[in-house]
């Protein structure tokens, strides 16, 4: 959320630094840093985006996990089960919305996975609950993943 200033002697405009754009650039810049590990199979790097104690709901898994370290064994079961990897995702529509040291991240994506059985294109929206940590950075606490509806 940026505002913007004008001086009666120009018509030229300028974005103020207030801490509000300065967190939401932070968050989108943790997102960003997230979808980047993620979109590049990066698995180490896309796991330390999230707090230890984060929770994930995904429309292809039956139960709530109740951890980072539970949703990476079962990223793992998917590795040594069918081979998975991540070949490309694609971020689009964000919206960051501040609530302290708490930011919802909202985007569209569209990631191309690979399994023994060929590669997929899934197209989802997914909500990110980021939390700033004492030394100021942006974890991930919760991920929530639904299949995005059908275009018109």
């Amino acid at each position: 959320m940026t505002s913007r200033t004008t001086t009666e002697s120009t018509t030229e405009t300028t974005p103020e630094t207030t801490p509000e754009t300065t967190a939401e650039a932070a968050v989108r810049q943790a997102a960003d840093a997230l979808v980047a590990a993620f979109a590049a199979n990066r698995v180490d790097d896309y796991f330390a985006a999230f707090a230890p104690d984060a929770t994930f709901v995904f429309h292809t898994t039956a139960r709530r996990l109740a951890s980072t370290a539970e949703y990476r064994a079962l990223w793992q079961t998917w590795v040594e089960q069918d081979d998975f990897r991540v070949l490309a995702c694609a971020s689009t529509s964000p919206l960051v919305q501040l609530l302290g040291d708490t930011a919802v991240f909202s985007h569209q994506v569209e990631t191309r996975i690979g399994t023994r059985a060929g590669e997929e294109t899934v197209h989802e929206r997914e909500t990110i609950v980021f939390h700033r940590t004492a030394d100021n950075r942006w974890l991930a606490v919760h991920e929530h993943l639904s299949p995005a509806p059908p275009q018109d």
